[in-house]
């Protein structure tokens, strides 16, 4: 069960320029946000830029998904080792250590699963180099412009206002198997944190607090917002962050964090500040399925408020099979960011490219 070579060396170069960067907030040669996605454009063959970037305003930017399917952009297998190296510094750029290397874990689960389903060398319908990198409006420290990876089990959707982060919402990130069963990589669960914090702060509770955080005993088969533009939960449910012990709130904070905690320190900070100001007692917490933690025990929690909504799905493939979807309320694609953005005169960005 080999990854390619190439990929392999890739990621292992690109772990160790995050590492040796990590003091410097995450920053490449002091370049900003928009230098760094340049920097990857620049690397490309007019006809690979032709392809990579979308304008702004296109509806591809909201054409988001978590499956294998076809999809939209230039994906790493199409780049040499120069453009893969560029695209991995962006991606880095944008997420932390812990996130980076969720990100590069699901991508490597890719490999695992077409050893686990018996796929032929020729079979590339489960492959860590099938992921899409896409750039929609052309990188400006000034204009809104945004970008996206994506493919099997990830997808993150950023937009970037005055060369800022202002959103990396929806974010999915899956991991099949959940628990790698055999082989070389048995035992690696690359959503590890997600799921243990999870049973540890449903373990915590009194039967009397149980009773209002189990919506269900069954759960549900996927994430329930799947892969909506809008999210909408009309029947809030749950316990809320009030209503938990000081043990259990730090619990609680522990789990947010694992979620809020994937991306660039700064972005991480403002979105914690974010749920502070809005108030940690509206926040929810909310179970359904199994009581009981491993395979064959299918469960589901999320936590929702006025302004997030994180979901966690384990029942696929006898509940070894991860979901899970960070969507901020306000602020999906960008949204709330870009609203103020133009009130304050600023016209809308346009990418250049061929659709």
């Amino acid at each position: 069960m080999q990854l390619k070579q190439s990929f392999l060396f890739l990621l292992l170069g690109a772990t160790l320029a995050a590492c040796s960067s990590s003091s410097s907030k995450n920053t490449d040669n002091n370049r900003s946000l928009a230098q760094t996605a340049e920097a990857f454009l620049n690397t490309l063959t007019p006809e690979q830029r032709n392809r990579t970037v979308f304008p702004f305003d296109s509806a591809e930017r909201f054409n988001w998904h978590f499956v294998p399917k076809e999809r939209h952009g230039l994906a790493i297998r199409e780049m040499d080792s120069v453009q893969q190296q560029a695209a991995f510094a962006l991606l880095r750029f944008t997420l932390s250590e812990q996130g980076y290397r969720k990100a590069k874990g699901i991508m490597e689960l890719d490999a695992v699963l077409k050893e686990l389903e018996n796929r032929g060398p020729e079979d590339d319908y489960r492959d860590p180099e099938k992921y899409y990198f896409s750039l929609f409006g052309e990188p400006s420290e000034e204009q809104a412009w945004g970008w996206r990876i994506e493919g099997h089990h990830l997808s993150i959707n950023y937009t970037s206002v005055d060369d800022r982060l202002v959103s990396v919402t929806p974010e999915f990130m899956g991991a099949n198997p959940a628990i790698v069963p055999s082989g070389p990589e048995k035992g690696k669960q690359v959503l590890r944190d997600e799921t243990e914090l999870g049973f540890r702060l449903l373990h915590s509770l009194s039967p009397e607090q149980l009773e209002t955080a189990l919506i269900s005993d069954e759960a549900p088969a996927d994430i329930i917002t799947g892969n909506k533009r809008e999210v909408l939960l009309e029947h809030p449910e749950g316990i809320f962050f009030s209503d938990l012990n000081p043990d259990q709130k730090e619990l609680f904070r522990q789990l947010l964090a694992v979620y809020i905690g994937n991306f660039r320190e700064e972005f991480s900070e403002e979105m914690m500040k974010k749920l502070e100001d809005a108030g940690m007692d509206s926040l929810r917490f909310a179970w359904a399925g199994s009581l009981q933690q491993g395979p064959g025990n299918p469960h589901y929690y999320r936590i929702h408020g006025p302004v997030l909504l994180i979901e966690y799905d384990n029942t696929q493939n006898n509940a070894n099979h991860v979901h899970t979807v960070v969507r901020d309320l306000t602020n999906d694609f960008g949204e709330d960011a870009l609203k103020k953005h133009y009130q304050q005169g600023h016209s809308h960005g346009h990418g250049h490219s061929g659709h």
